[in-house]
């Protein structure tokens, strides 16, 4: 299963910015998607996370400020950032845990290519 995400771009602070990513493949069932982010120096940190049926969960860092959606039907999930200021400057990952209904079943989970987010005035 592969992961294209798109959307990442320079902000000024107080801006918004949506980012996408999509999972194309053979066969496959997603189960968790999600929104990981690496600043420079730092290790990565988990963002935002959606299951299959909906329910969502943040880092304190972003709650109240970013939207974590998903579209089963393109498998494609999606991450809306408003209020963005210069500590959310990351290289933004997508992930997803998938599987396929093999005998036996085969289970996942892939990464995107990572989209860079700047924010500076």
């Amino acid at each position: 299963v592969q992961l294209q995400a798109s959307g990442g771009g320079l902000v000024q602070p107080g801006g918004s910015l949506t980012l996408s990513c999509a999972a194309s493949g053979s066969t496959f069932r997603l189960n968790y998607m999600g929104w990981h982010r690496q600043a420079p120096g730092k290790q990565r940190d988990l963002v935002a996370r959606i299951s299959s049926g909906g329910s969502t969960n943040y880092a304190d860092s972003v709650k109240g400020r970013f939207t974590i959606s998903r579209d089963n039907a393109k498998n494609t999930v999606y991450l809306q950032m408003n209020s963005l200021n210069a500590e959310d400057t990351a290289v933004y990952y997508c992930e997803a845990d998938w599987f396929r209904d093999t005998v036996p079943i085969e289970v996942g989970r892939s990464w995107g290519q990572g989209t860079q987010v700047t924010v500076s005035s």
